[in-house]
């Protein structure tokens, strides 16, 4: 028993490697590994001959060994023409059928390439000296081991080789070597054992060498199939998005179209600070909402980025109004800390708004006592935004992660399990569309601080910042409208909006709607016509049908899409086209003039 377990690993070394896990592209490479090392050992075999065929011929006739020496010089010259052959069937076969053709072509090589090396024995045995004879087995010996370790990339070539040369030649030893077989056999038979065994050995790396590099083709083919699914995955929400975004802004035109209804009617001056802060709000939702499908856009490839002066000082303070109530509720200062100079940085308004509320919310989020503070200070040529917390913190070892998609520390997921890790991924991919610098400074349990780098915009550092008046109220209006569109509650936004500006509107759901009250007697002075209706009917070909019986009055396209081809044709003919959710001053403003 404890000499078959010593023995075992010695026996395991002679076992072939099995290579039937290859696949046929990986056994046609190995076979042009053993291929290439033959004809390199057969070109050089006629160098390797002219010497032994002049010290054979000092003592004795060489003729025949010429012969052999002459064999091995046709054979080097045909396996030249076999390798342009080998070589254009390597580019234009499969590897199966490649395969089938020159693996028993290039064994055969191997055979006569084995049997020249002891064919040189045959010829000199019994006619040479003892000197010549040593120096003979030691020059085959030295090519053999010399092939071991490269023409055993395919052992089946190898094999034949081995077998036909140095097998045979210790086979020959005993007539070779009348006297000294005794001494010389055993030695040949140890020589032979020791490179079969470095053959296998080699052969073993050559065929883990092409087992990795086919697990690397499969892992890269793996990659580009969960590459091409995840950007099929992106299409389809991106599509998702830019089909449903109509629906979607139903909902937030309405309440637009509602609050500035509510603030037209309103009496109570202890409400109006209030509307004001929930116009601004629905305005930074609107915004935000607006910035969502603008960046599925550029990541679909759709828009560029937009770089534009922006006054960030008001965004800012439109940033805290918007969560003022959030931090009140949850006991939390929120302050704001702005420079006496004005301030106008270079940037995409909707990537660095988007980017700035994801801080802010993140912030709160991860706050239970303390405050935030958002800063803005001037690092020569740049402004740096800055937002301070006194949050859990971040450790070091997560600081490398932490702008990483669905990346949440455990302390996180202790504060608030409903997150999903996208706050700082949003703000790290809306910094890299805008080129921006951003980083972040943190101590565990303290708090940390996040910091977007700006370019100032000096074309703008003298000019005063705008400040939009959300409180204001706006003016009376006198005349008539015709809204179609098929959801009843931006229906009733609409007819509580225009009623409280003093316009007598009427309101259909269809054409046929539409085209009764004309029918009726009632003749608008503008049409607001949404896009998409349930219907199923065209809304620009109602617009052109109600606008061709009114010529006199003023019409748009109301839409929450934005590439649509129809909302195109109308801009291509000359048609206004507003986009969902409206801003009721600018719709304010556009009644004006029509009516």
């Amino acid at each position: 028993m404890r000499l078959s377990e010593t023995a075992a690993p010695w026996l395991n070394a002679l076992r072939p490697e099995d290579t039937r896990d290859l696949s046929a592209a990986g056994r046609v490479r190995m076979l042009d590994w053993s291929f290439a090392r033959h004809r390199f050992g057969i070109s050089i075999m006629p160098f390797v001959a002219v010497p032994l065929v002049w010290m054979f011929s000092q003592g004795q006739d060489a003729a025949w060994l010429a012969v052999w020496a002459g064999f091995f010089v046709v054979l080097a010259m045909a396996v030249q023409v076999l390798k342009r052959r080998f070589t254009h069937d390597l580019q234009c076969l499969p590897a199966d059928p490649m395969l089938r053709t020159w693996q028993p072509r290039i064994e055969h090589i191997s055979l006569l390439h084995g049997a020249g090396l002891s064919a040189a024995v045959v010829l000199t045995a019994g006619h040479s000296s003892y000197e010549f004879e040593l120096l003979l087995y030691v020059s085959i010996a030295s090519i053999t081991a010399s092939n071991a370790t490269h023409q055993n990339a395919s052992l089946s070539v190898f094999l034949r080789f081995f077998l036909t040369g140095w097998v045979a030649c210790i086979a020959l030893s005993v007539w070779a070597f009348p006297a000294q077989w005794p001494y010389v056999l055993p030695l040949s038979l140890l020589f032979g054992i020791a490179v079969y065994r470095d053959a296998l050995a080699a052969h073993r790396f050559l065929v883990e060498q092409v087992r990795l590099e086919e697990r690397g083709q499969q892992l890269i083919e793996q990659l580009k199939v969960a590459r091409q699914s995840a950007e099929l995955a992106l299409q389809e929400k991106n599509l998702f998005l830019s089909t449903a975004s109509h629906d979607l802004r139903q909902p937030i035109h309405a309440m637009s179209l509602l609050v500035e209804a509510i603030a037209q009617r309103n009496q109570d001056p202890g409400l109006k600070p209030l509307l004001a802060d929930l116009k601004i709000g629905m305005n930074s939702m609107n915004f935000m909402f607006t910035s969502l499908l603008d960046l599925t856009k550029l990541e679909n490839g759709i828009v560029e980025q937009r770089a534009a002066p922006v006054a960030i000082k008001g965004l800012l303070r439109d940033t805290v109004i918007l969560f003022s109530e959030q931090a009140n509720q949850r006991g939390l200062a929120l302050r704001i800390q702005l420079p006496r100079d004005e301030a106008h940085v270079w940037a995409d308004p909707s990537l660095l708004r988007q980017a700035l509320v994801n801080l802010v919310h993140n912030a709160l989020r991860y706050t239970e006592r303390g405050g935030i503070l958002i800063g803005l200070r001037r690092r020569d040529t740049h402004w740096q935004l800055e937002v301070w917390d006194t949050g859990v913190g971040i450790t070091e070892e997560d600081g490398a992660q932490i702008f990483s998609p669905y990346f949440r520390n455990q302390h996180a997921w202790r504060l608030d399990s409903a997150g999903h890790g996208l706050g700082l991924a949003v703000v790290a991919r809306c910094a890299r569309l805008m080129d921006t610098s951003l980083g972040f400074q943190s101590r565990l349990g303290r708090g940390s601080r996040f910091w977007l780098r700006l370019p100032v915009h000096v074309a703008m550092v003298h000019r005063p910042e705008h400040k939009v008046e959300t409180s204001t109220t706006l003016s009376q209006l006198h005349g008539s409208c015709l809204v179609l569109d098929d959801d009843p509650q931006v229906l009733a936004a609409w007819k509580a909006l225009l009623e409280g500006w003093g316009v007598i509107g009427r309101y259909a759901t269809t054409a046929r709607e539409a085209l009764q009250h004309l029918d009726a007697g009632f003749t608008p002075d503008a049409v607001f016509c949404d896009q998409r209706l349930r219907s199923g009917e065209s809304g620009f070909e109602i617009l052109k049908t109600v606008l061709g019986r009114c010529p006199q009055a003023g019409g748009a396209m109301v839409s929450g899409e934005f590439s649509s081809p129809d909302l195109q044709e109308a801009e291509r003919e000359g048609y206004l086209v507003l986009h969902k959710p409206l801003d009721p001053a600018v719709l304010h403003t556009l009644l004006s003039r029509w009516l």
